[in-house]
């Protein structure tokens, strides 16, 4: 079997990142692997076209991303052990393209994501990001089924 140095864990802020966050400890600890939490968030309008708002649009939104940059370090501090090496990353980008060509720069051996159950016809309309990462990528993908809160 593969060694897993780098686990790339891609989160989304919801109640179930604790599940999320447990089952990767686990894995990096039994591999003395570290985590990458990763977290994408929404593009700069620009990057989609836009020409660049007003200042202070673009302050609160300077300021939205320190916020969740702050928040996902204090999840990763609170659902990870000190004795494993982790760091939380905030991203800007399209979440599939974004995830996989963090997890190649990074070097991850694994890549873990959340799925949500859904129904058949909810399945077949529309195609989650865990199943377009497994299309997309060259990474082992391992996903972890998310309880609905």
């Amino acid at each position: 079997m593969k060694e897993l140095r780098n686990i790339l864990v891609a989160v989304d802020f919801n109640d179930a990142i604790g599940e999320l966050m447990g089952f990767t400890e686990s894995i990096a600890s039994k591999f003395g692997a570290k985590i990458w939490v990763v977290h994408v968030a929404a593009p700069d309008p620009d990057f989609v076209g836009y020409e660049p708002g007003p200042q202070y649009i673009r302050d609160f939104r300077a300021d939205e991303l320190k916020e969740e940059h702050r928040t996902l370090q204090k999840l990763s501090e609170a659902f990870i052990d000190n004795n494993i090496e982790s760091e939380a990353l905030l991203i800007q980008g399209s979440t599939v393209e974004t995830v996989i060509a963090e997890a190649e720069k990074l070097k991850a051996d694994l890549l873990i994501v959340g799925t949500h159950k859904h129904s058949f016809f909810h399945n077949l309309l529309q195609e989650s990001v865990s199943l377009e990462l497994l299309k997309k990528g060259n990474i082992p993908l391992l996903a972890i089924p998310i309880s609905e809160a």
